[in-house]
């Protein structure tokens, strides 16, 4: 079993140390993590991209990542993903966060309609997330032109 672990933060001024060390203490090994310095809107990070080629060449892969919405922030988009690294590339998922979100454990039809329930719900919140803070920087932004 591979180990590989992802942490995300949206700007170079925000620090990804809590996530790493979450990823750590999991167990995956500190040349095993990826990590990226920009926005969840999309997949196009390179990070992540380099990630999922070797996802795609390796099998026996577990990807661990501290909360749902590191892996991104757009509700279809982390839908699709889960989907095609679960299903099609045969990856399992561990959501340090959200314990019912790892596909190592709940693997029957039960647990699957779980996962992707909470799935679903937590994908929802984390866009509804970036859309808030698109409007609070908005808002700051137009502030400061008055």
């Amino acid at each position: 079993m591979n180990l590989l672990g992802y942490a995300r933060v949206s700007t170079k001024e925000q620090n990804e140390d809590r996530q790493i060390q979450a990823l750590l203490d999991y167990g995956v090994t500190k040349n095993n993590i990826f990590v990226d310095k920009k926005s969840g809107k999309d997949f196009e990070r390179d990070e992540y991209k380099f990630l999922k080629k070797l996802l795609e060449r390796t099998k026996d892969n577990v990807l661990v990542i501290k909360s749902i919405d590191r892996l991104g922030r757009n509700y279809k988009e982390i839908l699709k993903e889960w989907q095609e690294l679960t299903h099609e590339l045969g990856v399992d998922i561990v959501v340090l966060d959200m314990p019912l979100l790892d596909t190592t454990k709940y693997k029957d039809l039960l647990g699957t309609f779980i996962s992707d329930l909470v799935l679903q719900v937590l994908s929802f919140v984390a866009e509804q997330e970036r859309d808030n803070i698109k409007q609070r920087q908005s808002e700051r932004n137009k502030n400061r032109e008055s």
